[in-house]
């Protein structure tokens, strides 16, 4: 698909969201007089409500349909020496690149979980000056990758704030910690300023980058619009149309406890953020974002590269009757013998008939 297609197509569909809110919240109570308690209950319970029970139905029944798929036989995808013989060198960084057990692939599965090993690691390919083909690293990417997952880790963790009462200790050290370079009031984060960072990057790769931009899908660029939206609707909210807290944590405290209430004072920008997340939740478990349970559940990475050391049998295969050579024999001996094919056991001699019998 052409890239300002999918380009238009992700982001239309990103400002048609933001449109329905506005329209619901703002909108049409204020041009047909109906009533705006109708619509801030849709957006503000209804809505968050069955984003939840389709992100959770939904990531279930991926990990099931994921779970229920065959593995044959290990699948090993190493950078490093497979464990054989004794005077092989076979150290630290081959047991976690290639391990023979489940130690070694659970510490590899904490390093591609928390640190993106295999990312690390990546190369892209480009053509040198002399029309050879070279091999560079993309450390930019991984980086990329690595802040914006973990500053995505740090604001939901912020806004436990908001759903527990009381609120976890660990929060107002993180606030601390993330607000440490303080020069404007209210606190600005560095997580919500590094995370637009790394969205801005990923986004301007997938837009500069021709072998990229020729792959990628509308599917590519939604998730990273529609994250984007939610940062900018949050940050207005905090920095630039001041929000109600205290109507915010009775809304959604409300939520945690079904218990749920609309109060007075929440504003429209709200209304659109949370709208924002909850489309977030239930596009997550049938989009690409769903690779982070996906990884766990991987073969290349969950598996341990044991082949020469334990016999793996297929536990599904069926009960077989085997066909042995001396059946197959005795069945087609006599179709053998006509066509000149050898075989183990010679034909019995056949009866003479009685008329040739009575002509001797």
């Amino acid at each position: 698909m052409n890239a300002i297609l999918s380009l238009v197509i992700s982001s239309g569909a990103v400002f048609t969201l933001v449109a329905i809110a506005v329209f619901g919240v703002w909108a049409v109570p204020h041009a047909f007089g109906v009533p705006r308690a109708a619509f801030e209950w849709l957006f503000g319970v209804v809505i968050p409500y069955s984003a939840v029970i389709v992100f959770f139905v939904g990531i279930i029944y991926k990990v099931v349909q994921w779970g229920k798929l065959p593995v044959p036989f290990r699948i090993p995808s190493t950078c490093a020496q497979q464990k054989s013989l004794p005077w092989i060198k076979y150290g630290y960084a081959e047991k976690l690149d290639n391990p023979v057990n489940n130690c070694g692939v659970i510490g590899r599965m904490i390093l591609e979980v928390l640190c993106f090993r295999s990312l690390f690691r990546n190369t892209r390919m480009e053509y040198g000056g002399g029309g050879g083909i070279r091999y560079k690293p993309a450390k930019w990417l991984w980086l990329a990758a690595i802040v914006f997952h973990y500053t995505f880790l740090v604001i939901i963790l912020r806004h436990l704030r908001f759903f527990t009462d009381p609120m976890p200790f660990f929060v107002p050290i993180i606030e601390k910690v993330d607000g440490f370079f303080q020069f404007y009031l209210p606190v600005v984060y560095q997580s919500g300023l590094l995370l637009g960072a790394a969205l801005t990057f990923l986004l301007l790769r997938r837009l500069l980058d021709p072998k990229i931009r020729y792959i990628s899908l509308p599917a590519d660029y939604f998730p990273l619009f529609l994250i984007l939206a939610i940062a900018k609707t949050g940050i207005l909210m905090r920095y630039v149309f001041k929000a109600d807290v205290v109507s915010i944590k009775e809304l959604t405290m409300g939520l945690i406890t079904l218990q749920p209430t609309i109060p007075e004072g929440i504003s429209v920008l709200f209304y659109i953020h949370i709208f924002l997340v909850s489309v977030l939740f239930m596009y997550f478990p049938f989009s690409k974002l769903m690779h982070m349970g996906g990884v766990f559940l991987s073969p290349t990475r969950n598996l341990a590269n044991n082949s020469r050391i334990v016999r793996h049998i297929n536990p599904w295969n069926p009960d077989i009757k085997h066909h042995t050579y001396e059946e197959y024999e005795d069945e087609f001996r006599d179709h053998m013998v006509d066509v000149g094919l050898p075989v183990e056991k010679e034909p019995a001699p056949k009866e003479e008939e009685p008329a040739a019998a009575a002509e001797e």
